[in-house]
């Protein structure tokens, strides 16, 4: 009986001092994710998106960044539109 009421007492100490540990700890855990958040967001979209970016090339270079979508003919033809009426 009294290693079952050791054993209830030892669990009930690991959990309260577990709960303690974290209620002390959760601004740092908080604060480190925030910060990781951050830093995939700004690379991801980049440092400030409202700031034109920086010319790295040659002034008066020719460059193509993205080349222009072809358009395409309509290749099939349905045929041509009839408007019937209907007589009585």
């Amino acid at each position: 009986m009294i290693t079952f009421l050791k054993t209830v007492l030892i669990i009930l100490l690991v959990y309260l001092g577990v709960k303690f540990l974290f209620k002390l700890l959760k601004p740092y855990i908080v604060r480190f994710l925030m910060k990781k958040a951050g830093k995939q967001f700004e690379r991801s979209f980049g440092a400030n998106p409202f700031q034109e970016p920086e010319p790295t090339k040659k002034e008066g270079s020719v460059t193509i960044d993205k080349m222009p979508p072809k358009k395409r003919k309509a290749t099939s033809t349905v045929g041509e539109y009839v408007d019937y009426e209907e007589i009585d």
